[in-house]
């Protein structure tokens, strides 16, 4: 029973996900290293594709989890820390962009869209609705004539 509550254990620890943070990039105090952790979260990997800095193992996420630090020991504040950033690498780096600006067509448009196609369903069902019952008509004799010869062939 140990061994198997032993490998369970193993497999738990093995199958969780390591930070990649390494021991040299900790900051002494613990306020700010938690601060560093909070903003680090909300930056995107110029490298890897919607992963944070906090969660990348690329060198280039290391070096702005370190800059970040440095920019906190500086003495800067949160929001200082996301400008100097954005103003480096663009907004991209933002896991969340903002709503202002040219951004807000991005966050409007997904909705509007939706509400376009509703619209585009709902006349057309509508229209459909309204159109007249069609009628069945049969074969025309000429029609009828010609079909019974392809049928004989």
């Amino acid at each position: 029973m140990r061994g198997v509550c032993f490998a369970l254990a193993l497999a738990v620890g093995v199958a969780s996900p390591a930070g990649a943070l390494s021991p040299d990039e900790l900051l002494d105090d613990p306020a700010l290293e938690e601060r560093a952790r909070e903003l680090s979260s909300q930056l995107r990997c110029m490298v890897c594709r919607n992963e944070s800095i906090d969660e990348s193992n690329a060198d280039l996420a290391r070096d702005m989890r370190l800059m970040v630090r440095d920019r906190l020991v500086a003495g800067d504040s949160d929001a200082e820390v996301i400008d100097f950033v954005v103003e480096r690498y663009g907004e991209y780096a933002l896991l969340r962009p903002t709503t202002e600006g040219a951004n807000i067509i991005l966050w409007v448009a997904g909705p509007a869209m939706l509400i376009v196609a509703l619209g585009i369903g709902g006349g057309y069902v509508w229209s459909r609705r309204r159109a007249p019952a069609r009628t069945e008509e049969g074969l025309s004799a000429e029609e009828q004539a010609r079909l019974d010869a392809l049928l004989k062939e």
